[in-house]
């Protein structure tokens, strides 16, 4: 909450307040991809982006529309 970014990047001027958003950043630079799809040849920087993408294929739609039935 302090406005603090004591994380800094060595490849470009991005600061962070945390390290680990740091050490995800730092992907970007080395095209590191260690989350990978266990059905696909997909890899992803970042875990969340992998946990997206599996609903791919299990068909899952955890969002569903309040308007219409529609999932997403």
């Amino acid at each position: 909450h302090t406005g603090e970014r004591p994380f800094a990047c060595t490849r470009c001027p991005m600061t962070f307040s945390h390290k680990n958003a740091l050490i995800d950043h730092q992907r970007v630079h080395t095209g590191e991809r260690p989350f990978a799809c266990a059905r696909c040849p997909k890899a992803f920087r970042k875990k969340t982006a992998l946990t997206i993408h599996q609903r791919v294929h299990t068909g899952e739609r955890p969002f569903a529309c309040a308007s219409c039935p529609m999932a997403f």
